[in-house]
Protein backbone atom coordinates (compact mmCIF):
# COMPACT_ATOMS: atom_id res chain seq x y z
CA UNK A 1 0.00 0.00 0.00
CA UNK A 2 1.36 3.23 -0.80
CA UNK A 3 1.79 6.12 1.95
CA UNK A 4 -0.72 9.05 1.27
CA UNK A 5 -1.17 12.12 3.34
CA UNK A 6 -4.88 13.80 4.21
CA UNK A 7 -4.59 17.50 3.32
CA UNK A 8 -7.61 19.89 4.90
CA UNK A 9 -7.96 23.46 2.88
CA UNK A 10 -7.96 25.99 6.25
CA UNK A 11 -7.78 29.02 3.88
CA UNK A 12 -9.73 30.74 0.89
CA UNK A 13 -8.36 31.50 -2.36
CA UNK A 14 -9.72 34.53 -2.46
CA UNK A 15 -7.58 37.24 -3.01
CA UNK A 16 -4.41 35.59 -3.57
CA UNK A 17 -2.34 34.69 -6.77
CA UNK A 18 -3.89 32.77 -9.64
CA UNK A 19 -0.56 30.27 -8.62
CA UNK A 20 -2.06 29.36 -5.56
CA UNK A 21 -5.24 28.85 -6.89
CA UNK A 22 -4.62 26.54 -9.60
CA UNK A 23 -1.78 24.83 -7.14
CA UNK A 24 -5.37 24.48 -4.56
CA UNK A 25 -7.45 22.88 -7.74
CA UNK A 26 -4.41 20.75 -8.47
CA UNK A 27 -5.23 18.89 -5.21
CA UNK A 28 -8.51 18.81 -5.76
CA UNK A 29 -9.19 21.56 -3.25
CA UNK A 30 -11.02 24.72 -3.97
CA UNK A 31 -13.87 25.37 -1.49
CA UNK A 32 -13.30 25.58 2.42
CA UNK A 33 -12.96 22.83 4.77
CA UNK A 34 -12.50 20.00 2.17
CA UNK A 35 -10.47 17.34 3.10
CA UNK A 36 -8.59 14.99 0.28
CA UNK A 37 -6.57 11.67 0.89
CA UNK A 38 -3.46 12.02 -1.22
CA UNK A 39 -0.88 9.79 -2.54
CA UNK A 40 2.70 10.87 -0.36
CA UNK A 41 4.68 12.06 -3.58
CA UNK A 42 7.79 14.35 -3.92
CA UNK A 43 5.35 16.42 -6.09
CA UNK A 44 2.39 16.38 -4.15
CA UNK A 45 4.54 17.49 -0.88
CA UNK A 46 5.99 20.67 -3.06
CA UNK A 47 2.53 21.85 -4.37
CA UNK A 48 1.87 21.21 -0.41
CA UNK A 49 4.81 23.11 0.74
CA UNK A 50 3.71 25.65 -1.97
CA UNK A 51 0.33 26.56 -0.16
CA UNK A 52 1.02 25.86 3.14
CA UNK A 53 -0.81 28.90 4.87
CA UNK A 54 -4.14 27.93 2.47
CA UNK A 55 -3.73 24.13 4.11
CA UNK A 56 -2.81 22.04 7.12
CA UNK A 57 -1.76 18.59 6.44
CA UNK A 58 -4.18 15.99 9.13
CA UNK A 59 -3.00 12.52 8.71
CA UNK A 60 -0.32 11.15 7.33
CA UNK A 61 -1.22 7.17 7.06
CA UNK A 62 1.29 4.37 5.52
Amino acid sequence: MAKTIVVKQIGSPIRRPEVQRQTLIGLGLNKMHRVRELEDTPAVRGMVRKIAHLVEIIEERG
